[in-house]
């Protein structure tokens, strides 16, 4: 007898245009033949969770783990059978999330660093495109300390540019303008030597789709819906 379909519950919201993207990512991925083939995703698609650059960065916000706790038991009350956190950085914040709830919590990270290491085996470092936050709480960094490849992190200045693409990603801001600068942020890893990277900022994702760069991109945001379908489709 085959399995039962899961249910994803999704921890949106950071931000909301990342987690729409992420939506389009898991139909891409679900092989489908009618609606009824899709994967039923449960969402909150909540973007007042306090600012993670203001917790992280800037030292000044609330804590959002709490608040992303009281998300994941509200999905899990829904029907969730397990659940996604839709944004890098908030993956600091992961344990508060994985201690609210008695269902499997993905890790994007972990799935993102173990594609990286699966398309570049022998790869003595794996560029990481994210925010500072990301650099400074080393959540990359950490996973990919168990294999034998280090993070390779953005200069401050090709760092600082990044951060500005992000916020104007979630300002909407998505014009050739911006996917230039983000072109050229991802040659500066380019000129490090490093051949592939991981696109570790789900605003990334919405602007990267459809361009070409010099070094392979691991989009994070495309590693999660494609995890996302294998957990929830049933093994016949």
């Amino acid at each position: 007898m085959p399995e039962k379909e899961k249910v994803v519950g999704i921890l949106g919201g950071m931000g909301p245009e990342a987690t729409v993207d992420l939506m389009r990512r898991i139909i891409r991925n679900t092989p489908a033949q009618d609606d009824i083939d899709h994967v039923r995703c449960i969402i909150d698609n909540n973007p007042k969770v306090p600012s993670r650059i203001k917790a992280l960065i800037e030292g000044t916000g609330e804590n959002p783990g709490p608040v992303m706790a009281e998300m994941a038991k509200n999905l899990r009350g829904a029907g969730a059978d397990f659940l996604c956190i839709a944004c890098n950085t908030a993956h600091n914040y992961y344990d508060y999330v994985y201690g609210a709830v008695d269902i499997p919590v993905l890790n994007m990270i972990e799935l993102a660093a173990d594609a990286a290491l699966r398309a570049s085996p022998s790869a003595a470092r794996i560029g990481i495109l994210a925010s500072p936050a990301v650099r400074t709480t080393g959540l990359y960094e950490n996973v990919l300390a168990l294999s034998s490849s280090k993070a390779a992190y953005l200069d401050p200045e090709a760092e600082n540019a990044l951060l500005d693409i992000i916020k104007r990603v979630k300002k909407g801001d998505l014009s050739p303008q911006i996917r230039e600068m983000l072109a050229n942020v991802v040659n500066s890893l380019r000129d490090k030597g490093v051949k592939t990277a991981i696109a570790a900022c789900t605003e990334l994702g919405v602007i990267m789709e459809g361009e070409s760069y010099e070094i392979e991109i691991i989009d994070a945001a495309e590693v999660l819906a494609r995890a996302i379908v294998r957990e929830a489709k049933p093994r016949v």
